[in-house]
């Protein structure tokens, strides 16, 4: 769903920075669709078009944001690889700077996101299989019973094997070994 703002055209803009913010728009409903924060994917648009770092002061300004939430959103951005806090500093101010190549956008954004939920379902399966086999294991259990947790085991056994597979292809995606575009400019 496209969000008024800096994706509309400003006619008083020039072509190049009214295409920018059609970028910027497209970037940061990409990452709405994934589950980042729709006004931290703008942000990323804004430094991706950036030919310098920036303090969140400028950031501050560009987004018309508070402090903390523009604070919250950097933080953000560099957990997912999408931004880097830089070694020096502007007058005492922090300085950072957007990953300007996509695949490697892509790849830190997405392995992250695709290991949080492994994380979380093998933490549940690490439970619950136990849990099944210990309630198939117990003498008083119904027959009928015993076979809708065998069914259940099946289902969740399936889904370990697709965790699996997907942990391997999120170590693949993060080497960069699983797609044919590498990067670089």
């Amino acid at each position: 769903m496209k969000r008024e703002g800096i994706g509309e055209l400003d006619l008083e803009l020039t072509p190049r920075v009214q295409l920018q913010r059609r970028m910027i728009d497209a970037i940061a409903q990409t990452m709405d669709l994934y589950g980042a924060n729709y006004s931290f994917g703008q942000l990323y648009g804004i430094m991706f078009f950036e030919d310098r770092p920036m303090t969140l002061e400028e950031m501050k300004h560009m987004m018309s944001m508070s402090k903390s939430n523009m604070s919250y959103g950097v933080r953000s951005l560099i957990s997912s690889g999408m931004v880097t806090k830089l070694e020096e500093k502007q007058e005492r101010k922090d300085l950072y700077m957007a990953e300007t190549d996509f695949f490697r956008a892509f790849r830190s954004f997405f392995t992250m996101k695709l290991q949080r939920e492994i994380d979380v379902m093998n933490e549940a399966l690490e439970h619950v299989l136990p849990g099944l086999q210990e309630l198939l294991e117990a003498s008083e259990l119904s027959e009928d019973e015993r076979q809708r947790c065998l069914i259940d085991y099946a289902k969740i056994q399936h889904a370990v094997e697709f965790y699996q597979s997907l942990q391997q292809f999120v170590d693949e995606l993060r080497v960069g070994d699983i797609l044919p575009y590498k990067g670089g400019a």
